[in-house]
């Protein structure tokens, strides 16, 4: 442990020790019980070790580079030390242990609030703190570290996977005569079966995770970690690779939001908080620990469960009026991008059916659909890949479906549901393949922070979006669409690279929504300057009044993606308040790629940027990863006095308003419309002060009464979507 973490920061610490052993499939089994607002139940985690996922990794690689020329892998910093944890954090020196074993019929040794966190102290996994004799003459046992608060753990056991019928197909060396090196090779070879095989390792992992137990594992908790070792298991490797935890969430759980929707009923949902999902379920936080999973959910049969998964889930009805619903996800992704939301929804449906009602009711294409006689070579770890599947390298439209409360069925059915197949054509047009199969989008409740949140297969609207016009709703809609490519096909390596999501969304959502309204393309040109416009002033507004050391794009510079030995972590402000309000990183980053787009011409940066998701799908990226890309794919001339370092100098490593972009505002880089509006303004204001004809007095009277009753405040009149409309601001 290099240093304590101090709980008075603004800094989010990831404990996970994920490099030595890697999470690679979640099983989840929960009840939801919303008269006591907590989730109960359990997690089975299937490991690999170190030793296997870097062979693995390598492997990948050379296949990348040597099948295509033009592939690129993400380049791994050599690892510093940040404030985290040790993986051997036990030491024999002492002859008792802090952990605890709970299970059946055994004192929980929960505290006052329901938790095994230490409140009174924030601290990493401390040498000093948790020492245990291991029985093992000297020697120190492994600790597992998981990101782990807000919950109760209640039990934690090895499973015994070699009890699943049809188990022994996995045991390469039929002669090994110790039971927990046996168990080890048939999670290892589980976890590696190739992509084809998705529905076979799917229903395994089910069987593996209902069996039983054979061995409780010691465990405890802090404020910020589960951490759980085993008896003589002394590295990862001898470690057991399949463990089950039985938990429950704590109704203040900070990954979760209980509360009513707009129609008055009880609903649950992950609202995106700072801490992610480690109040949901023990997990490892950091990006790397890229994993699938699946999850039972039971609750009762008048609600509707929403989740991350590839196929539209139908609850299966069972005794006591309760309902049993089953998702799962075969693209290896963060346990942060997980989602669930349960509720009383209702399915909007459109008032008439037309052809893309009939797409979307017509399912999704899942692997096993899957025609692999296009595409192209790709990067990633094997999972079965849309961008290998010709049949969605042309679904412009994938299947989709809309919940909301029941008071709000209408405003969806006039606003929202419309929107969606245009939205999702759009983005076709412009990034090729969707990368999911399918898409649910949900009206969360009015307490939900933001306007909208994007998630695997899923997608969270704000009730605000429904209101006025289609604008608001449609570029939102086009913005969280945007993510299903950067944010979550594509994701950040270092969370604090946050532009490498929002600033694409952001910039992609104009894009998007210009193709989605059909609009000519100076129509095109015009909409979008207003809006670099507004978002200018919004910019110089934000910089103006927010902290310096927040206006940095890539705070950590050079030491960026670094993680400690073990691969723990500190993300920079990650638990600050101020952040949450904050668009420095949406804007820019949109500006960023508007002034590359603009240097090197839109139809080059398109080009480019198509190419760079099929490079780059299903991996983390840093910022040079796509900047060096750029650079190396587009016409010399373009990219004079462009370099890695000076975008770096200019852009993500500065506060304030990058220099480059103050110069194009400076230039009078105004828009068409922005000027209308002036001049329209101007006119208004002159006809304003023209004495009025003594029949309309009465009307005069009246309209300075108006204006004096709102001090402060001046009329102006503003242009949207080609409506002129005249509003108190």
């Amino acid at each position: 442990m290099d240093r304590k973490l101090d709980p008075s920061r603004d800094d989010l610490p990831l404990m996970a020790n994920t490099s030595h052993i890697r999470v690679k499939h979640y099983a989840l089994d929960l009840d939801v019980d919303f008269e006591s607002q907590i989730m109960e139940g359990t997690i089975v985690l299937f490991f690999e070790s170190e030793n296997r996922f870097r062979k693995r990794s390598i492997s990948t690689e050379e296949t990348c580079q040597s099948e295509s020329s033009e592939a690129r892998t993400v380049r791994m910093p050599e690892a510093c030390h940040v404030p985290g944890t040790s993986t051997r954090t036990f030491s024999s020196k002492t002859g008792h242990s802090d952990f605890v074993i709970c299970g059946k019929g055994e004192k929980d040794t929960a505290g006052k609030d329901g938790n095994h966190d230490n409140w009174e102290q924030a601290s990493g996994i401390s040498s000093s703190k948790y020492c245990c004799d291991t029985g093992n003459h000297g020697s120190e046992d492994f600790v597992l570290v998981l990101d782990c608060c807000d919950l109760s753990v209640l039990k934690v056991e090895e499973v015994d996977v070699a009890a699943v019928p049809g188990i022994e197909k996995f045991t390469r060396s039929p002669k090994l005569t110790v039971i927990s090196e046996l168990r080890n090779q048939i999670v290892r070879e589980l976890v590696t079966l190739p992509a084809d095989r998705w529905r076979e390792q799917l229903d395994y992992f089910a069987c593996c995770s209902q069996a039983p137990g054979c061995g409780e594992l010691l465990f405890d908790t802090d404020t910020w970690s589960l951490q759980i070792r085993k008896r003589g298991a002394q590295t990862a490797t001898d470690f057991p690779h399949a463990v089950r935890i039985r938990y429950r969430t704590n109704p203040q759980g900070r990954s979760i939001t209980w509360t009513s929707d707009q129609s008055s009923r009880p609903c649950v949902y992950t609202m995106g908080s700072p801490l992610n999902n480690r109040a949901l379920f023990p997990c490892q936080e950091p990006p790397v620990a890229m994993s699938t999973w699946q999850a039972t959910v039971r609750a009762a049969a008048s609600f509707v469960v929403l989740m991350s998964g590839e196929r539209s889930a139908k609850p299966t009805q069972l005794q006591e009026g309760r309902s049993s619903w089953h998702y799962y996800v075969t693209m290896p992704m963060p346990a942060s991008t997980f989602t669930i939301a349960v509720g009383a929804w209702t399915e909007v449906k459109p008032e008439t059916c037309s052809s893309n009602d009939l797409a979307a009711e017509g399912g999704s294409f899942s692997p096993s659909d899957a025609d692999f006689g296009c595409v192209e070579v790709c990067c990633h770890m094997d999972y079965p890949c849309r961008f290998q599947n010709a049949s969605a390298a042309v679904q412009e439209i994938i299947p989709h479906r809309v919940f909301a409360p029941v008071c709000l069925q209408g405003a969806c059915q006039e606003t929202l549901l419309p929107l969606v197949p245009p939205c999702l054509a759009a983005a076709h047009s412009v990034l090729g393949t969707h990368p999911f199969s399918r898409l649910d989008i949900l009206i969360v409740p009015a307490n939900f922070p933001s306007l909208g949140m994007a998630s695997p297969h899923i997608i969270f609207l704000s009730q605000s979006t429904l209101t006025g016009r289609s604008h608001l709703c449609g570029t939102r809609l086009c913005h969280e669409i945007a993510h299903a490519w950067f944010g979550l096909a594509i994701g950040a390596r270092d969370w604090t690279e946050e532009w490498l999501s929002e600033g694409f969304a952001t910039h992609l959502e104009d894009v998007f929504w210009a193709k989605a309204q059909q609009l000519a393309p100076h129509e095109a040109r015009e909409q979008q300057e207003l809006r670099a416009c507004l978002r200018w002033r919004r910019l110089q507004d934000e910089v103006r009044s927010s902290p310096e050391e927040m206006q940095v794009l890539r705070p950590n510079k050079e030491k960026t993606g670094y993680v400690s030995d073990s691969g723990s972590s500190v993300i920079k402000h990650g638990l600050n308040p101020e952040k949450v309000f904050m668009q420095v990183h949406y804007l820019k980053g949109y500006f960023l790629l508007r002034f590359l787009a603009r240097r090197l011409g839109d139809d080059t940066y398109f080009s480019f940027l198509r190419k760079f998701v099929h490079t780059f799908h299903g991996q983390l990226i840093l910022s040079q990863d796509f900047l060096q890309m750029l650079l190396e794919n587009i016409p010399e001339e373009k990219g004079l006095e462009l370099s890695v370092e000076s975008i770096f100098q200019d852009w993500l490593e500065s506060s304030g308003i990058p220099q480059p972009l103050q110069t194009e505002r400076q230039a009078g880089a105004e828009c068409g419309l922005a000027r209308q509006v002036g001049v329209e303004v101007e006119k208004w204001n002159r006809g304003s002060r023209r004495p009025r004809k003594r029949r309309r007095r009465g009307t005069e009277e009246l309209f300075e009464k108006q204006s004096s009753a709102l001090p402060g405040r001046e009329t102006k009149a503003s242009v949207w979507n080609g409506h002129w409309v005249s509003k108190h601001t």
